[in-house]
């Protein structure tokens, strides 16, 4: 294919599949296990993608500001984080993959990449338990050799560290590989690790157009990606 790809690093949430129920189902039954106000979709969609720990206490944030919040001024989300992180993970591996679905022009986009030849690896800042659970209940999981999550090592993106390791694990370089993401911070990690990025238009990119963050390309669909490799655009 064009631009000599070896691989594709392909990200999970916003790109492949859209989880936002499931973050919302998780969290709001999180929410009511601690005693505060339901989340709302939107505050998902703008938080998501930093990882469990940033949206936790993003979340958490947010909910203690609300006025029926009727909480303790002592109650703050760092003594909050821990129960509420616990009670996310029972809640999210209950329903993880319940409430998503896989985004139009996923599996063409994977299927024609994988019969090129290209190896595909997953990283996401999704947990691994539960980014493989959701690969699997999606019929994804066949078409990648790797899958990484954010706390596969030590620092998540959109730090370059886990699209140098994945490139090793692919035993690629970094210049012959592709970040396939949805939001900024795909894009941060591929540009610091000196590593090619597209983006899709459809997923998460906390509140901001994604044609603001610099690309190669911007894509509204996987399956238009072997076409634009093909290019060599």
């Amino acid at each position: 294919m064009g631009l000599l790809i070896q691989a594709a690093i392909v990200d999970l949430d916003g790109t492949m599949v859209d989880t936002l129920g499931d973050f919302e189902i998780a969290l709001n039954c999180t929410m009511a296990d601690l005693d505060l106000p339901p989340i709302t979709r939107a505050l998902v969609e703008r938080t998501v993608g930093k990882g469990s720990e940033h949206l936790i206490r993003s979340v958490l944030a947010h909910q203690l500001a609300q006025p029926e919040a009727n909480v303790s001024p002592c109650v703050t989300a760092d003594t909050l984080y821990e129960p509420a992180w616990l009670r996310y993970q029972h809640h999210y591996l209950r329903c993880n993959g319940q409430h998503s679905d896989v985004y139009p022009g996923v599996v063409e986009g994977l299927q024609t990449l994988q019969g090129a030849g290209i190896r595909l690896a997953c990283l996401t800042n999704k947990p691994l338990s539960f980014a493989q659970p959701l690969l699997q209940a999606k019929g994804l999981a066949g078409f990648f050799d790797h899958v990484f999550g954010g706390d596969s090592f030590e620092r998540k993106k959109p730090d370059p560290l886990p699209i140098l390791k994945t490139c090793e694990a692919l035993g690629t370089t970094v210049g012959n590989t592709l970040m396939v993401g949805d939001s900024s911070n795909d894009a941060q990690a591929a540009h610091a690790a000196a590593c090619p990025v597209v983006l899709v238009t459809y997923g998460y990119n906390h509140g901001r157009p994604i044609q603001e963050t610099p690309a190669a390309a911007w894509l509204d669909s996987l399956a238009q990606l072997p076409t634009w490799l093909q290019a060599g655009r």
